[in-house]
């Protein structure tokens, strides 16, 4: 059984939360699911300090982008050194995962970051956004590029304002 169509894909490594994440993440995106899900064997699980039977990994898809999620233990944590980025097409899609994934003790960031309940790192990102702050008009770009850097959820209303210089 092949767990992932992909050639290259995620592996997460949680602190005993692979499973409570995977089913958090697959609540959220549309076009996702829960692939499947390996237990502990006596063998192996003592390097990871996790118990015969529990859970050891999750495979799981999103909207199509298949992920690992891992326990192994608290030795490791995520860094913002490592995001995943959720374009959006509208500020109801920006609303819906920004309230999503900062719910329940996610923090929200500047420039449209915010790391989750178990700390991984999302950008919820507008591709109208992307479209301002990379204009060839450099005066736009750099209105719009000002005014994110002010926010922490993007607002597309207050760059376009800022793009448009009003």
């Amino acid at each position: 059984m092949a767990l992932s169509k992909q050639k290259i894909s995620p592996c997460l490594w949680f602190d005993g939360k692979a499973e409570e994440a995977a089913k958090f993440y697959t609540s959220i995106f549309p076009n996702s699911k829960i692939v499947h899900t390996a237990r502990y064997t006596e063998v192996g699980q003592e390097q990871h300090g996790q118990k015969a039977g529990s859970v050891m990994t999750v495979a799981f898809e999103l909207e199509g982008q298949s992920f690992l999620g891992l326990n192994a233990g608290p030795m490791f944590k995520f860094t913002e050194a490592v995001s995943f980025i959720v374009y959006c097409e509208s500020q109801a899609e920006v609303d819906r995962y920004w309230n999503a994934l900062t719910a329940d003790g996610g923090q929200p960031s500047q420039c449209g970051w915010l790391k989750d309940k178990f700390g991984l790192s999302w950008q919820v990102t507008p591709t109208k956004l992307l479209e301002m702050v990379t204009s060839s008009d450099t005066a736009k770009a750099g209105r719009a590029m000002g005014a994110m850097m002010q926010m922490q959820k993007i607002d597309i209303a207050k760059i376009e304002a800022a793009y448009e210089g009003r």
